[in-house]
């Protein structure tokens, strides 16, 4: 008989947003669940068994699917292209090892298994690069799919925090980036692709890196004790990212300004970060650091995202930037939380919307108004 203090098995196998964070999907032990973020309407739903992995191609009817095994059609070691219109599967692609991450962009197809990286091209489904990867037992990876190079992101180590990143445009391998002592535990790309943010399994520091350089722009200190990242996510800006949120098993959310000029007068610029010793200051000042603790149950993974960042005027008439933030936890609950920061560092934020994925029905939205540290 399972202990009483045994943690209950996870509700949700997979979790992820599309390529512009306008629906997101759920994978369970039963099928898979498709929601438009901005109201929470389930738009699809499909019971076909185990799901332990999958990615929507932007806002259409294709959908890369692995299951768990658990039907022979559903093997992790094959990769289903799969079309919720004609509930059909378009094409499946086989391997010999278990698939632990799939990535689409409008031309690419990444397949993420232990010990290989595949790129293939989307419409052919031939295979434009075959790259031998060091074990990455988590299928960890990181995509850029709007971007022109679609860039990725992949462990170079066991022992240390080290990504290789490719052109999967091209493809070819641009550069690698020593960011961490300890093994990668998170990656992503901002939106354009122009910046990686990178945390180890330590997670005590988050690092942001300029691609095209290869040279280190910020350092951000999340704590002092060592804690586990979930997920990382940048603000949707087209130029420098306004902000990077994270989530990690502690169960708080990270807020980090890039622009740290919105914070501290005659700051260096910190697109200089990697050469500017006064940027290194990044890592303590906590007027580029805000926390909301507990927003998800500790050692519960979420994903999350960040659709909108924008200047808003507050009650009080100052400037402020408001940014929205999604959650999905693996217990089954998506979570919108608006977070609002003035020139001044004041910050408060409300819990939008708070409900089940797992429930048909939808919760009454939870309001709740609170100051950040």
């Amino acid at each position: 008989m399972a202990s009483s203090s045994s943690p209950p098995p996870p509700q949700i196998l997979c979790a992820s947003f599309n390529q512009d964070n306008s629906l997101f999907y759920i994978g369970t032990k039963d099928g898979f669940k498709i929601f438009d973020a901005r109201t929470g309407r389930l738009c699809y739903e499909k019971n076909l068994g185990g799901i332990s992995n999958m990615e929507m191609y932007f806002g259409t009817s294709l959908l890369a699917i692995v299951g768990t095994g658990e039907q022979p059609i559903l093997s992790p070691r094959r990769l289903c292209l799969f079309n919720t219109k004609t509930g059909a599967t378009k094409k499946d692609l086989n391997f010999k090892t278990s698939v632990l991450a799939v990535r689409l962009s409008k031309q690419r197809l990444v397949v993420v298994l232990q010990d290989k990286t595949f790129i293939y091209d989307l419409n052919s489904t031939t295979i434009l690069e075959e790259i031998e990867t060091v074990p990455n037992t988590k299928g960890l990876c990181a995509f850029a799919p709007n971007s022109e190079s679609c860039y990725l992101a992949i462990p170079a180590s066991t022992s240390k925090g080290s990504a290789l990143v490719y052109k999967a445009s091209e493809p070819e391998l641009i550069c690698q980036i020593d960011a961490h002592q300890s093994p990668l535990a998170a990656m992503a790309f901002s939106s354009n692709g122009t910046h990686l943010a990178t945390a180890s399994q330590k997670g005590t520091i988050i690092r942001v890196y300029l691609v095209a350089q290869a040279t280190k722009s910020h350092s951000f200190r999340r704590g002092t004790y060592p804690s586990m990242i979930y997920s990382l996510s940048f603000g949707p800006s087209n130029d420098l990212p306004d902000v990077l949120l994270a989530t990690s098993l502690s169960g708080s959310l990270h807020m980090f300004f890039l622009d740290a000029a919105r914070n501290r007068k005659n700051q260096p610029n910190k697109l200089l970060g990697s050469i500017i010793p006064g940027a290194i200051t990044d890592a303590l000042d906590p007027a580029n650091h805000h926390i909301i603790h507990n927003v998800i149950p500790a050692e519960i993974k979420s994903c999350l995202a960040v659709p909108t960042v924008e200047n808003s005027q507050n009650s009080c008439k100052l400037p402020a930037l408001r940014t929205v933030v999604y959650i999905i936890t693996h217990d089954g609950y998506f979570r919108e939380y608006t977070i609002s920061t003035t020139k001044s560092n004041e910050s408060s934020w409300v819990l939008q919307r708070e409900f089940n994925l797992l429930d048909t029905g939808y919760s009454t939205p939870q309001r709740n108004g609170h100051h950040m540290d």
